[in-house]
């Protein structure tokens, strides 16, 4: 996982509500308590942005994107399930023309959807 690549996507102060943990302020607790629980787990994560939605402020400062996301969940036998879910982000940035940096994420799985997910169960490679 890309843990490192993504961080300059979010703002160090962010504030989430998440599919692992319910509340959580800092990039940092964020990365430890939500997406290291996460990410690793599922796979074939997706955005469906046909159905993307924003609302922009009048100064283009502050935004918030709305969207539905596909990924696969694994159950603890290695079996995969659908794992549907929406989140919506709020977006920040200190003048216009620079680039927006996430400043609230709030993710959820569709109802009915196991919010627990235990990684695919893969081969591993035979030792050399």
């Amino acid at each position: 996982m890309d843990y490192s690549g993504s961080r300059p996507l979010f703002a160090e102060d962010m504030i989430t509500f998440g599919t692992y943990t319910a509340f959580t302020i800092g990039r940092e607790a964020t990365e430890t308590e939500q997406w290291r629980h996460v990410w690793g787990q599922i796979g074939q994560f997706r955005w469906r942005l046909d159905d993307l939605r924003t609302i922009v402020s009048r100064d283009r400062l502050t935004a918030v994107a709305m969207a539905v996301f596909e990924s696969t969940g694994y159950t603890e036998d290695g079996k995969p399930f659908d794992r549907p879910g929406r989140a919506t982000v709020v977006l920040g940035r200190q003048v216009v023309g620079e680039e927006w940096v996430a400043q609230h994420t709030h993710v959820s799985l569709f109802p009915g959807t196991p919010t627990r997910s235990f990684g695919s169960r893969r081969e591993k490679p035979p030792a050399l």
